[in-house]
């Protein structure tokens, strides 16, 4: 079973972990697609922080993962699964419903988050604690 998944991957932590090592327990091949920077922009309003070099470079250094790639538009993710012939998409429960439109061409599962970390915490902590 070919597995894929889809995230911005920024500030690298413990949920992204989480997430893509039991994405890999469902399947033995996993696809992750790693947003572009102008994706982030477009979905969050800002940069990331790490660029997408370092990110994909980043994720494609765990073991558990097979292949990365570019996700440079949401309105692609069918032609993603598509492509690289995925035949489960794992999202975050914080997406869920939201790709259910998918269920006709691969099965769709949402996984709980990592509770108490997130990206955006993460960087809000940096923000507020950092001495300037």
């Amino acid at each position: 079973m070919r597995v894929i998944t889809f995230g911005t991957f920024d500030v690298f932590h413990i949920g992204h972990v989480n997430i893509l090592e039991r994405a890999k327990e469902l399947g033995s091949y996993l696809i992750v697609g790693v947003s572009s920077d102008q994706l982030n922009i477009k979905k969050k309003g800002r940069p990331p922080i790490y660029s997408q070099s370092d990110r994909l470079k980043i994720v494609e250094s765990l073991h558990c993962v097979d292949k990365v790639f570019l996700e440079e538009s949401l309105e692609k993710k069918a032609e993603y699964i598509k492509l690289y012939k995925a035949d489960i998409l794992v999202m975050g429960s914080d997406w869920e419903g939201k790709f259910d439109q998918f269920k006709s061409i691969c099965d769709v599962q949402y996984f709980p988050r990592t509770e108490g970390i997130s990206t955006s915490q993460i960087i809000d902590i940096v923000k507020h604690h950092v001495e300037v």
